[in-house]
């Protein structure tokens, strides 16, 4: 509907405000809600990791993404870990992760993937008390 006089021209135009944008508008406000909840879970989320030399038996427990499967649980002996691995990528993202490479299994993080934290002599400090610890070499790759 249009509005005119001698002096005034008023054109009323048809905004942005429809059902579609409001249902689109929802569904991106539940979507962040959705990532602001793993984001919490993450940084919430912890776990540890125990090396048993009276047993012989290393457990890693980790509590991953909220679901059915949340828990990580790893445990084997401690006579199948061949080495105790330290990955450094230096640069404009720089990351120093710690592994340990077990016997038909692969490779392990013991840090976590995104730690920058860790200085190269702080990494090579626990890898060298964890091998030590476990008696077993350490790689670096």
């Amino acid at each position: 509907m249009n509005w005119r006089s001698e002096h005034v021209w008023v054109e009323l135009l048809k905004g942005s405000r429809k059902r579609g944008n409001f249902f689109w508008a929802c569904i991106l406000f539940l979507g962040s809600l959705g990532f602001l909840s793993v984001g919490a879970s993450s940084y919430l989320g912890s776990g540890y990791d125990r090396f048993d030399r009276k047993e012989g038996i290393v457990r890693i427990f980790r509590w991953g993404f909220p679901g059915i499967k949340r828990r990580v649980f790893l445990q084997f002996l401690m006579r199948d870990i061949q080495s105790i691995r330290i990955q450094v990528k230096e640069g404009l993202y720089p990351r120093r992760i710690l592994y340990m490479e077990i016997r038909g299994q692969g490779v392990i993080p013991l840090t976590r993937t995104d730690e920058k934290f860790f200085t190269p002599r702080e990494i090579e400090q626990k890898a060298a008390e964890l091998a030590y610890f476990l008696r077993v070499p350490i790689e670096v790759f």
